[in-house]
C-alpha cells in the first residue's frame, strides 16, 4: 500500500507541468555562432582568392563581349520602361505576405475562439481597406 502512494506521488511529480524560468543569455552563449561566421566568411574569401589566382586570365575583345542566347546584342540594354511592372510585382508579394499569416488562424481557430475571429476579422478589414486603396489610386491599371 505505502509503495503504491509513493508511486503515485512520483508519477503526479513527473506529470506535473515544470515552470521553466527564461536563462539569461551571456556573450560566451554567442560564441558558436561568431565561429561559424569566421570560418563561413574565411572560407567564402579563401575560395574567391584561390579560384581567383588560378583561374585562366586570357582576355579579348570577343571573350568579354556580351553574350545573351547565342543573339547579337541590339542596342543599349539601359532603357526606360513604365515602373507598373515593379509595383505589380512589389503588391503581389505584399498581399500574398499578408495572407501567409492566415494560416496559423486556420489551423488554431477552434482555441483562439471569439476573440481570435474578431482579430481575424479586424486583420482582413485592414487588408480590404489597403487593397480598395490601391485600386482607387489606380496601381493596378495597366495602361
Amino acid at each position: 500500500m505505502a509503495i503504491s502512494k509513493e508511486l503515485a506521488k512520483i508519477e503526479v511529480e513527473i506529470l506535473k507541468p515544470k515552470r521553466m524560468h527564461a536563462a539569461a543569455s551571456s556573450p560566451k552563449d554567442f560564441l558558436p555562432i561568431v565561429f561559424m561566421f569566421i570560418a563561413a566568411l574565411g572560407f567564402v574569401i579563401f575560395a574567391m582568392t584561390l579560384t581567383h589566382m588560378l583561374g585562366p586570365k586570357r582576355k579579348s575583345k570577343i571573350k568579354d563581349d556580351t553574350f545573351e542566347c547565342g543573339i547579337e546584342v541590339q542596342g543599349n540594354a539601359r532603357i526606360p520602361f513604365s515602373i507598373k511592372y515593379f509595383l505589380v510585382a512589389i503588391l503581389f508579394v505584399l498581399f500574398d505576405v499578408e495572407v501567409i499569416f492566415m494560416y496559423p488562424w486556420a489551423v488554431n481557430f477552434k482555441e483562439l475562439g471569439l476573440r481570435g475571429l474578431m482579430e481575424m476579422f479586424t486583420f482582413v478589414a485592414f487588408l480590404l481597406v489597403g487593397f480598395y486603396y490601391i485600386i482607387k489610386k489606380g496601381a493596378l491599371k495597366w495602361e
